[in-house]
């Protein structure tokens, strides 16, 4: 097991590598939500190991922008849970540290996916006027990238970093790749940890891999 699971060496960012080969764990392993039961196919991440990774994506921030006073732009709804605990895990080390951070928090919705395809049809909602950003140091807990980074960079933060839980080796991938990185994942549609499939699973801690007797009871 310990083959399947490798950090990348390209930065103290890059992510842990999940292996293509990777199975995932037994679900008998795990408690999850038992009306989701055969609508799985295993736990890809678990929860505890998600929030291990993402306090040491905090201490890292807090190394880089301490001296920054930062907004923290939540991209809704599958990054609500990531940057809460990010956040929460950012206002913790600067309790208990002479290096503190001062940040705010803002909200904007994304929407991309139909059934488990994204599509190129991108909605940005809450976005109109984000004037409260220029100047500002900007760290965007989001998922699509490209799209968004072209619309803020219009209202000229002063910088720029992108913290993302999760980054999918795909084909025909943009190259954005976030600041901090999670986990860099096969192409595999995943679940939980507000991740969804039409709005069922954001109920799951851990994050799993959707069946497809799962995706066929719930698409739309």
């Amino acid at each position: 097991m310990a083959d399947d699971l490798t950090i990348q060496t390209g930065g103290k960012d890059g992510g842990i590598v999940i292996n293509d080969d990777w199975p995932g764990y037994s679900l008998e392993l795990f408690n999850y939500p038992k009306h989701y039961s055969g609508d799985l196919e295993c736990v890809y991440i678990p929860h505890g190991v998600i929030m291990d990774r993402t306090e040491r994506l905090a201490r890292n921030i807090m190394g880089d922008l301490g001296d920054h006073d930062i907004v923290v732009l939540c991209v809704l709804k599958a990054g609500y849970q990531f940057c809460a605990d990010l956040v929460e895990r950012i206002k913790a080390l600067s309790r208990n540290s002479d290096h503190t951070l001062p940040m705010s928090v803002n909200f904007i919705r994304l929407k991309s996916y139909v059934n488990d395809q994204s599509t190129e049809d991108l909605h940005i909602v809450g976005a109109e006027d984000l004037s409260f950003l220029t100047g500002k140091a900007i760290v965007d807990t989001g998922k699509t990238m490209k799209t968004l980074l072209k619309h803020v960079e219009a209202f000229r933060p002063k910088m720029i970093k992108v913290a993302g839980l999760l980054v999918k080796r795909v084909p025909n991938s943009s190259g954005c790749l976030p600041d901090y990185v999670g986990f860099e994942i096969p192409n595999r549609f995943v679940v939980g940890y507000a991740l969804d499939y039409n709005e069922y699973f954001r109920d799951l801690n851990h994050i799993c891999v959707i069946s497809e007797s799962g995706k066929l009871k719930y698409k739309v």
